[in-house]
């Protein structure tokens, strides 16, 4: 494991110290328009997206000023309404009434009395200037002066607000995050009306400049782990953010696992959630995925259904899960080992109806295992690529007619392929689907080990992935909290789920200020009359 280290180590090294190529120069503006209109074009290849509008104000029109923004990214029908209409009436008022003099800071009397706009930030440097035109808004620039005025007016074609297509509900809200930035955290604090609820911009990538927000409740959060945060995103030296799984990948604590160490989720219910239990929001723009640490084991086993339900619903339904887990990553392991190794502890009955059936298969049961299981892999890969009008059906008749045409050809047995099938099925009980994956992965290696020295094998595995597990953390966090350590007062919250009234604490390793999250006491029931 050293040596795997040591020799990835310096790409990701490599990856860190990446420097700002291709970011625009920390340049001065011209105190000439047409230097500056000039060098834009110049940086921007003269790009025919770019749209450069000269005209006259000032006294007597005297002045030429020229905004510029980019057709797609900025709101046309809002740059005519408060821009244009604005500087070319509205300042001849204010001229007319004598506010603007020949020596008077003109853009001071613009962004104070004519452009009625809602955030306009003074630039004076190239690279601000080509960030914040690139990023939609538009710029104001004006003969005579060395500086300009960023406008912000972003106005781009964005998904509107849908039902989550991957973390779906029967009882619950039916909302999800969308591609835009402003919009999720917007969605978030609809959820959290509380001034506690702070955000921090920042912007990561020197090329594609992704815009990624942090969020958290102050007091609330662990103060180590907000600073972490902030320290494992800011060292982050890299030319692009297309989505947040580059983040997850740059800043998870344990790179050579396959379990998931960060959370992730489309619903602004679920990050609501995770944030009042004192957790940290990662919201990246582009992508309606929101990145929440630290992330603990339990956590991705939880649904958001789990705490709309009454406690013994959620419980009941948790446990189900949980034995259909142990079936995912256990099923063909445990079929190997019995019908390989232990054939003993079969009723007679069912050990002759097995032995019936693998008595014209050529192959033994872990090659079994292995082709079926790489078949239905295939046939779920191609359901998710193909068109949606032909994939499900295509999936659905695929593994009947697979699994029927491979029992009558006497290449595996129909007891192979019913284990398979429910290991399939009970892959979709996993509400996180990148834990889904790697029970995936992990099953496979499990198979080996049962085939190699039956049931011992698959305790030894066992064994090894528990250790393995405890072993990691997130952002400092253990990952098998409350488990290992063991922490009795947060077990209200895993496995079983107790009512309302008993959830009255966050969990302590997380939330280290404010552990009491309510003091309600269970509720007395009415008299009889």
């Amino acid at each position: 494991m050293r040596f795997i280290r040591k020799l990835f180590s310096p790409a990701r090294g490599y990856v860190q110290n990446v420097q700002n190529q291709g970011a625009a120069p920390m340049q001065p503006l011209y105190g000439n328009l047409e230097e500056n209109i000039a060098c834009i074009k110049e940086t921007l290849g003269n790009s025919d997206d770019i749209v450069i509008r000269e005209f006259r104000i000032g006294p007597e029109g005297l002045l030429k000023a020229s905004i510029c923004y980019v057709s797609g990214l900025s709101d046309t029908q809002s740059i005519n309404s408060f821009i244009m209409e604005s500087l070319l009436f509205d300042i001849q008022q204010t001229d007319a009434d004598g506010k603007i003099a020949a020596g008077d800071n003109l853009l001071h009397i613009l962004k104070d009395s004519v452009i009625s706009a809602g955030d306009i930030r003074d630039v004076t440097d190239f690279g601000p200037l080509f960030i914040s035109l690139l990023s939609g808004d538009v710029i104001l620039l004006v003969d005579g002066y060395a500086q300009g005025v960023s406008i912000r007016i972003r106005g781009w074609e964005g998904r509107s607000v849908t039902e989550p297509p991957t973390e779906t509900v029967v009882r619950g809200p039916r909302e999800s995050f969308t591609e835009s930035l402003n919009t999720n955290t917007a969605l978030i604090r609809r959820k959290i009306k509380d001034p506690r609820l702070w955000l921090e911009n920042r912007q990561i990538g020197s090329v594609t400049r992704t815009d990624v927000a942090v969020m958290y409740i102050k007091g609330i959060a662990n103060d180590k782990i907000v600073e972490e945060v902030r320290r494992r995103l800011d060292r982050i030296r890299i030319d692009g953010i297309l989505e947040s799984g580059y983040i997850e990948e740059l800043i998870q604590d344990d790179t050579y696992t396959p379990f998931p160490t960060i959370y992730n989720s489309e619903r602004p219910d679920v990050i609501a959630a995770e944030l009042l239990e004192g957790k940290i929001a990662i919201v990246v723009d582009g992508t309606p995925f929101v990145l929440v640490a630290p992330a603990l084991f339990i956590s991705f086993f939880h649904s958001a259904e789990d705490y709309y339900q009454r406690a013994d619903i959620s419980t009941l339904i948790r446990i189900l899960r949980v034995i259909g887990i142990f079936i995912a990553l256990l099923g063909p392991s445990l079929y190997i080992a019995i019908t390989t190794f232990h054939q003993e502890m079969l009723p007679t009955q069912l050990l002759i109806s097995l032995a019936a059936q693998r008595e014209g298969v050529p192959f033994p049961a872990f090659i079994e295992a292995v082709m079926m299981e790489i078949t239905f892999e295939i046939l779920r890969e191609a359901g998710i690529r193909m068109p949606r009008t032909i994939g499900q059906a295509v999936s659905i008749v695929g593994t009947l007619v697979i699994g029927q045409a491979a029992v009558e050809a006497g290449i595996v047995s129909a007891a192979m392929v019913i284990v398979v099938s429910i290991t399939a099925i009970s892959n979709f009980v996993f509400p996180a689907v990148n834990m889904s994956i790697s029970i995936r992965m992990l099953r496979f290696p499990l198979m080996g080990l049962a085939a190699s020295f039956g049931i011992f094998g698959i305790i030894v595995g066992i064994m090894a992935l528990v250790i393995h597990l405890c072993s990691l953390r997130s952002f400092g966090v253990p990952y098998m909290s409350p488990f290992a350590p063991i922490v009795v007062d947060d077990l209200k919250d895993t496995i079983f789920r107790l009512p309302r009234w008993a959830m009255f604490s966050r969990p302590r390793l997380i939330s280290q200020k404010n552990v009491i999250r309510e003091q309600s006491a269970p509720p007395k029931p009415l008299p009889r009359k």
